[in-house]
């Protein structure tokens, strides 16, 4: 597949429930960046995290709606979306990763994208040229294991949620409606040593930038890739692995439905911890190998808004539980 294939997008004009319009993604996103009258910057807006080819367009046209599309997606950028409470852990977070991205891949400084998100966080762009990557079915999942591999790497935590393939993210240079601030290019010198205090005062109005030209390939890149490719698989093979026992009647009737369920769509915030723990105890129960209850649960964990650190730890409980209970039985 080529990337020139999968120029669309969509655009959010208001409140993250309004309607998802068509775009040319790269051309909504220079606007935004050249600070375009049209791209009405004053305004909350959003744009498509990834984007998509024509089998999206025809999608969008028939149903009205993003909601179910399951082609492929790509992007010009691995984005990691750091978001705290605490402003200054979240910078501290961001220049983490901006650190090791220039330790760990051969390009320079302006090649990153950098944003204060406009309130509780910062936004981080890394070019997916490094990696030699191209669309694909599970693009959007590859990108999520790379981030979280380097997000391990750099000791922080990233919100997971940005890697849904028709995640909606906030647009450059829009302002947000509840903190009045901008989403405000941060050159990588402004990031790693401007104060919060500076950060928040540059935030208050938008900023023009040049979108950055694509840097070369880069070895280390493309071998991080390849490993979140074989990742992203494995846990696919798992969940195939899974269901193919099911079918057998291999897997003994104590799967609940509840497990099932998890696996399929999530949970609710309240909820959350409590079904993936019990989900992974209900997997123990019948035998079920730890790297293959990591793979059948993580996905929906993360996709359920539990930060990677909470969903490995939920699972290794409910994994403990399970085993302890099967040996009492």
């Amino acid at each position: 597949m080529t990337t020139s294939a999968h120029s669309y997008g969509f655009r959010i004009v208001g409140a993250l429930h309004g309607a998802r319009r068509l775009i040319d993604h790269a051309v909504a996103f220079g606007a935004y960046a050249a600070l375009d009258p049209r791209a009405q910057a004053s305004s909350e807006a959003y744009l498509s995290a990834f984007m998509f080819g024509p089998d999206f367009r025809q999608h969008l046209e028939a149903t009205g709606s993003t909601a179910g599309f399951a082609g492929p997606t790509w992007s010009p950028w691995l984005w990691l979306d750091i978001d705290s409470n605490n402003l200054d852990e979240a910078l501290q977070d961001s220049r983490a990763l901006v650190l090791l991205a220039l330790e760990r891949y051969v390009l320079r400084e302006c090649d990153l994208l950098a944003f204060f998100s406009g309130a509780k966080g910062f936004h981080l762009g890394i070019p997916t040229a490094l990696f030699g990557a191209a669309p694909a079915d599970d693009f959007h999942l590859v990108c999520r294991s790379v981030a979280q591999r380097l997000a391990g790497l750099a000791g922080v935590e990233i919100d997971t949620g940005v890697y849904d393939r028709v995640r909606a993210f906030r647009a450059p240079n829009s302002r947000h409606p509840r903190s009045g601030l901008y989403k405000r290019r941060l050159s990588a010198d402004e990031l790693l040593g401007a104060s919060l205090g500076a950060v928040l005062q540059m935030a208050r109005e938008p900023a023009p930038f040049e979108v950055p030209a694509e840097p070369a390939v880069d070895a280390q890149a493309v071998e991080d890739w390849i490993v979140a490719i074989d990742t992203v698989e494995n846990e696919a093979k798992g969940k195939a692995e899974l269901r193919q026992r099911l079918a057998s009647g291999a897997a003994p009737a104590r799967l609940n439905r509840a497990t099932l369920t998890f696996i399929r769509d999530g949970a609710m915030t309240g909820d959350r911890h409590r079904l993936l723990f019990s989900a992974a105890s209900n997997l123990a129960e019948f035998g079920c190998p730890s790297v293959l209850a990591h793979a059948l649960l993580t996905e929906a964990a993360l996709d359920s808004g539990l930060p990677p650190s909470e969903v490995r730890r939920q699972i290794e409980c409910g994994l403990t539980h399970g085993e302890q209970q099967q040996q009492t039985d």
